[in-house]
């Protein structure tokens, strides 16, 4: 577009901004012309924009309120990055462009503009790449074919190992559950979300039920209590809690900027 052509690098860092991940707006997904396209609602912009990430965007507007913020985003619509739209029934939303464009928080805007297409040039050239190098094997130095197949071989080798130690953990938890309950496994962290050497250790560990001890140190102490005389806690605790209406509209507003 020739508006987005003509927009200054202000407005454009402002525009990559929203269009990045850094920004956590979220976006959906509807249809305008029979093509599908992100939008999103304007009080989603207003708060991405308070964001401390947006005050490190360099050469970028400044907006440290949401007025200041709803403003920056008025002064860039404009430039058609984005434009205001209306919903329609069904899924996905269909969307219709407003003729009279304004910037308002609980409007919605459809996105006309992809973000920054390095990435996709990048990743394009690499598959590129990788499909040539793939055809052109055979025409490959002796040198360089030995060494994709060694390193073939050996990425072979440590799926393999890997599924050998998972079969003979398995086998050695079951045998150790009939001879030594509870059993013990072998590398219990091998699965668990942690680095590959931690996976490792320690060796083997018992197959015990974990403790909580946050629950542990409230029964000892509502024990000691009790033990001194004192009214247990626990009676009030089980009294029902009205939730406060200040909070049910809050959540109400929540399900509506959904």
């Amino acid at each position: 577009m020739e508006q987005q052509a003509a927009a200054p690098p202000e407005v454009r860092n402002l525009i990559n901004y929203l269009r990045s991940s850094k920004s956590g707006m979220k976006t959906r997904t509807g249809v305008l012309n029979g093509k599908r396209i992100d939008y999103f609602k304007g009080k989603s912009a207003v708060k991405a924009l308070l964001q401390p990430a947006y005050a490190k965007v360099k050469n970028a507007p400044k907006a440290t309120t949401e007025e200041e913020a709803a403003t920056v985003l008025r002064n860039a619509l404009p430039y058609a990055f984005y434009l205001l739209v209306e919903r329609g029934n069904g899924s996905p939303k269909p969307l219709q462009v407003v003729q009279m464009q304004a910037f308002k928080p609980d409007g919605y805007y459809a996105w006309f503009y992809e973000g920054s297409q390095l990435t996709t040039y990048l990743g394009g050239v690499a598959m590129v790449a990788v499909i040539l190098g793939g055809v052109m094997f055979p025409l490959w130095p002796p040198i360089m074919r030995l060494g994709v197949w060694y390193l073939s071989i050996g990425l072979l080798g440590l799926i393999g190992l890997f599924f050998a130690i998972a079969i003979v953990r398995l086998i050695f938890y079951i045998i150790t559950l009939v001879v030594a309950s509870p059993g013990i496994w072998i590398f219990p962290q091998l699965f668990a979300d942690v680095g590959f050497v931690e996976s490792f250790i320690p060796l083997w560990e018992w197959d015990l039920p974990k403790k909580k001890k946050g629950k542990k140190k409230a029964k000892d102490g509502s024990k000691e209590k009790a033990g001194k005389g004192a009214v247990s806690d626990d009676v009030g605790s089980e009294k029902t809690v009205p939730v406060p209406r200040q909070q049910q509209a809050t959540i109400e507003e929540v399900e509506d900027d959904e």
